[in-house]
């Protein structure tokens, strides 16, 4: 085995309040050691090793943890986001002119347009994500988009049920059908998980609760995109399903939050959507207070949330979702590690994955203190370095 150890490290956040201060385990002057790709030890600086990078004094943290995107899809929505910005409001069927352009691109143009998002992701300090699927929204398509996400990560999404296509036009039930069977049989064995977008316009809560027991009989596991166009029946079916998380939460509750606070259903948050869209920003303060758990993702999409960058995410959620700093940098890592029901990721402990991000600067709160700079010195995936710079003076 070879051991590779991070050094001089000035503040390195581990998540872990049992091997540092607070809630995010702060250890200052550390060292974090690799062995191959897991997280061996957090000692003090100076530590020895095989290898040794010097992080020159400054700020360490867990690898981002995006825990919902939707990043393999072609086309363009420009005009559409231009035009929601003058004023016009935001309508889920948007996805349609995306599976149009999806549906018309070949494997090759799909693989290489997730891929080069995800190396953006991977360059702005995102080291694990879920990859939905969801604009195919035929069987072929959605296999194919599914198996294009599996050559990305391990945390595939089948969202079959992300809208009704045109060619279903007042025949949501047969849709349904076809989503719960012969389309969840072709994309089941690519996948980990399956989502439903309950929301008007796209599919009500006995045709979302039709999906996820389908998907949970085929052995996925269960995620929702609820509540982002107003209130509805999302959160709570999430909670009643025991899906892992419900994605948007724009929108919500008494009744949701006390529902979130007795489950183990993270509430998501896509504060970046929230942006694009001009909907409300949701009160995370309210759920957090309450004790519910939370994540924040970037909901990479071309229709609402064209971003790979969870730093900006970071901000908004700091600034209009009245989350601390302390407190959006945990839903962004260890948040999103919870959504996605892992414990190797969000966190630098020893035996977790050896995902770490160097920060250009001595503290994690230049991410929303230096809002739009390009924080991200090196990442660290697995215990392999990808996208090192050197160290501004």
């Amino acid at each position: 085995m070879s051991s590779l150890a991070i050094d001089n490290i000035g503040l390195l956040v581990t998540n872990d309040p049992a091997l540092g201060e607070g809630p995010l385990g702060i250890v200052r002057d550390a060292a974090l050691v690799f062995e191959d790709d897991r997280v061996t030890a957090v000692e003090r600086a100076g530590t020895g090793a095989d290898r040794r990078f010097d992080a020159a004094g400054r700020c360490v943290i867990p690898g981002f943890v995006d825990s919902h995107t939707h990043l393999v899809f072609a086309g363009d929505r420009a005009e559409e986001f231009a035009a929601r910005l003058a004023g016009q409001p935001y309508e889920a069927s948007g996805i349609r002119v995306t599976t149009e352009a999806t549906r018309a691109a070949s494997d090759d143009q799909l693989r290489t347009l997730a891929k080069l998002r995800r190396d953006e992701g991977l360059r702005a300090g995102i080291t694990h994500l879920e990859i939905k699927s969801g604009y195919g929204l035929d069987v072929e398509n959605e296999r194919r988009l599914c198996q294009i996400a599996a050559e990305l990560t391990d945390d595939v999404t089948f969202l079959g049920a992300h809208a009704v296509p045109e060619e279903y036009d007042g025949r949501t039930d047969e849709y349904v059908e076809l989503v719960c069977g012969e389309m969840l049989e072709a994309c089941a064995p690519l996948a980990r998980w399956i989502d439903v977008f309950c929301e008007r316009g796209a599919f009500d809560a006995d045709q979302s609760r039709a999906v996820l027991e389908a998907g949970r009989s085929a052995g996925l596991g269960l995620r929702v995109h609820g509540n982002q166009l107003g209130p509805g029946p999302g959160i709570g079916l999430a909670v009643e399903m025991g899906a892992s998380s419900v994605d948007h939460c724009t929108y919500f509750d008494d009744a949701d939050v006390e529902a979130l606070t007795a489950s183990d259903t993270v509430a998501t948050f896509l504060p970046a959507t929230d942006f694009s869209t001009r909907q409300p920003y949701p009160d995370a303060r309210r759920m957090i207070d309450a004790g519910a758990q939370v994540a924040i993702a970037t909901n990479t999409n071309p229709g609402s949330s064209n971003t790979t960058s969870m730093s900006f995410c970071i901000a908004l959620a700091v600034r209009d979702l009245g989350m601390t700093v302390d407190e959006a940098l945990r839903a962004a890592t260890l948040g999103g590690a919870l959504a996605l029901n892992r414990d190797d990721v969000g966190r630098l402990t020893p035996g977790a994955r050896a995902d770490a991000v160097v920060l250009h600067a001595p503290s994690y709160i230049d991410l929303v203190y230096r809002p739009g700079v390009p924080l991200v010195a090196a990442s660290f995936v697995a215990g392999r370095q990808d996208g090192w710079q050197p160290p501004r003076e």
